[in-house]
């Protein structure tokens, strides 16, 4: 047997025309443009990558792109006032601080100066307390990307046994909350999990998020289980650079259901995921519906 090959990249554009679409009404009929605002401390060679995908992505979907890109030894006291000044901005419907941040800054306290409604990441406190009680929330981009990938493919989640490989405040811990939210019986296994693979084999779903170059062989997926692979690492063999996930790609895929690919898989989904969750908070900002299938 061969998996499918669920196609991130496909999805996504499909997930980005919807969000344009969207926006090109709310001009029209309301006059309004949702617009995000990303802020960029330091030279992270990557950061800067993403930084610029981003900003052209919200510009190709209509809506306003505003970009801050602060000195590496932005204090802190400056970066919060720049935070606040967005908050207050009514243009300003999502706002999203690259991570990582340069040492000196405390990020939890920087993510938490976010309005937590415009907080489109979905990592400020209040939104993860939300999203932990089945509440409207915002809801991280990557775990709610995989929701839909997942929801799209298999349909109905409910009763289906999930196991998350990773336990980060990212994806892991959200990515369990919303499966549960779909009805399923959801196991979180980490480095300390005992018999690790006995563990992941029972499992219908398995998304792994452990940061670990493949880490999980072939032998480890139930066959026909539908697997999400949100890692990207950077490995070298045979004299050769690659990107691969957490998952072995050639022996799982002969022995999943279905599969995400690395690169074009997770990766796509995470900023058409930014794009709707910017468009969902300027929908609420505005008393307006939100747009369907764009949110868990």
């Amino acid at each position: 047997m061969s998996a499918t090959i669920i196609d991130g990249k496909v999805f996504a554009a499909t997930i980005r025309g919807q969000v344009e679409a969207y926006v090109t009404r709310l001009k029209a009929e309301h006059g309004i443009t949702p617009g995000l605002a990303v802020v960029l401390v330091g030279e992270d060679p990557a950061s800067q990558v993403y930084v610029r995908s981003k900003g052209k992505q919200t510009v190709e979907a209509g809506m306003n792109s505003y970009e801050s890109k602060l000195e590496a030894g932005t204090t802190e006291a400056d970066l919060l006032a720049l935070i606040d000044q967005l908050n207050r901005d009514p243009a300003v419907h999502g706002i999203l601080v690259q991570l990582p941040l340069p040492k000196h800054l405390d990020e939890d306290l920087v993510i938490n100066a976010i309005n937590p409604a415009k907080d489109v990441d979905g990592f400020h406190i209040s939104n993860v307390g939300l999203l932990g009680t089945g509440q409207k929330s915002m809801v991280p981009c990557t775990p709610l990307g995989c929701l839909m990938m997942l929801r799209d493919h298999l349909g109905s989640l409910s009763g289906l046994d999930a196991v998350v490989i990773g336990r980060s405040n990212i994806v892991g811990k959200p990515m369990a909350q919303l499966l549960l939210g779909d009805s399923c019986t959801v196991t979180i296994a980490h480095s300390r999990t005992r018999n690790i693979a006995d563990v992941v084999r029972r499992a219908d779903i398995v998304v792994a998020a452990v940061g670990r170059a493949e880490m999980v062989p072939g032998d480890w997926i139930k066959p026909g289980a539908t697997v999400i692979d949100v890692g990207i690492n950077r490995i070298e063999r045979d004299g050769r650079k690659l990107l691969v996930g957490d998952v072995d790609f050639a022996s799982a895929s002969a022995v999943a259901g279905a599969i995400t690919p690395v690169p074009g898989g997770v990766g796509p989904m995470t900023i058409a995921c930014l794009l709707a969750n910017t468009l969902t908070a300027c929908c609420r900002a505005n008393g307006l519906p939100e747009p369907e299938g764009l949110i868990a």
